[in-house]
Order: C-alpha cells, then sequence, then structure tokens
C-alpha cells in the first residue's frame, strides 16, 4: 500500500508524508491521552449529558 502511495506522489512526497506523519502523530499522542487518563475522570466525562444541573445541587 505505502509503495504504490509513495511512486504516485512523485513531485508531492514532501506534503504527502508530512500529512501522513501529522496524522500518525495527533491519533497516537490523543490513544496515549485516553489509555492514561484516570478511572474517575472517564466515569464523570460519560455522565455529563444525562445528569441534570438540579441533581448536582442537591434539590
Amino acid at each position: 500500500m505505502f509503495k504504490q502511495f509513495l511512486e504516485n506522489a512523485e513531485g508531492n512526497q514532501g506534503y504527502l508524508l508530512s500529512s501522513l506523519a501529522i496524522f500518525l502523530i495527533f491519533f497516537i499522542l490523543v490513544g496515549i491521552f485516553v489509555l492514561s487518563m484516570k478511572k474517575d475522570d472517564i466515569k464523570y466525562m460519560s455522565e455529563l449529558p444525562l445528569k441534570d444541573e438540579d441533581d448536582e445541587r442537591g434539590n
């Protein structure tokens, strides 16, 4: 797959490879961030759309 990608790129190899590298680096960093999150933070964020503001205040 990458062999065909590089053969068809001819004059634009720098742009294509840099965009691929940025794409991969971004998703690797996001994956590391998500895997290193605390379980409590994940649980809090997963319940945000479901919680009502009144429930949090105790009313």
